[in-house]
């Protein structure tokens, strides 16, 4: 990714969280960015593929950060509930991604989780299902991998309890649903 692109992303990211979809405007990207408003068009087209563009990098930053997790403890539970943790702990973090999920001055982005979220489902079902694969050779292994993903997502949008308690229902689930 260039230097620009990724001046881009952070300046529409820090935007989408403040004004949603709506109030995002490509004039005030490329200001932010120190650059023209031609370059924000020439590097993503419009507006939609500027929010795509974000969501992709978004995505691939907490999917980098699961893997790393999982990759970390040679226990399958425990290095499932370490990339669960990270991936709630960030999102608190994360000014855009609380936006989406509250709908806090960004009610019009949630469907990029949930109606057009299926690049985050799918990508991240392939990060939690070649982990699996590796601990459980020759298991067929996607069915838990996209419970998984969706049930996490699900604690994510709507939570339930703490923490913790979370935590403890993906794995619950994902052990479940290997032994049956």
């Amino acid at each position: 990714m260039s230097d620009i692109t990724g001046l881009l992303l952070d300046a529409a990211a820090d935007l989408l969280a403040a004004r949603g979809f709506h109030g995002l405007r490509m004039i005030e990207v490329a200001s932010r960015a120190g650059v023209s408003r031609q370059t924000v068009y020439n590097e993503f087209g419009n507006k939609e593929g500027l929010v795509q563009a974000v969501a992709a990098h978004k995505t691939q930053e907490y999917l980098t950060g699961i893997a790393t997790r999982l990759g970390e403890n040679p226990d399958p539970w425990e290095a499932m509930r370490s990339a669960f943790r990270f991936t709630f702990e960030q999102t608190e973090k994360d000014r855009l991604v609380s936006a989406v999920l509250t709908g806090q001055n960004a009610e019009d982005l949630l469907p990029f989780i949930t109606t057009r979220g299926h690049p985050i489902l799918f990508h991240a079902t392939e990060v939690v299902e070649q982990h699996l694969s590796r601990h459980f050779p020759g298991r067929r292994v996607r069915l838990t991998a996209e419970t998984t993903v969706r049930l996490a997502l699900s604690h994510l949008l709507m939570p339930s309890g703490d923490l913790d308690s979370a935590m403890d229902a993906v794995v619950r689930v994902a052990r479940v649903t290997m032994d049956a």
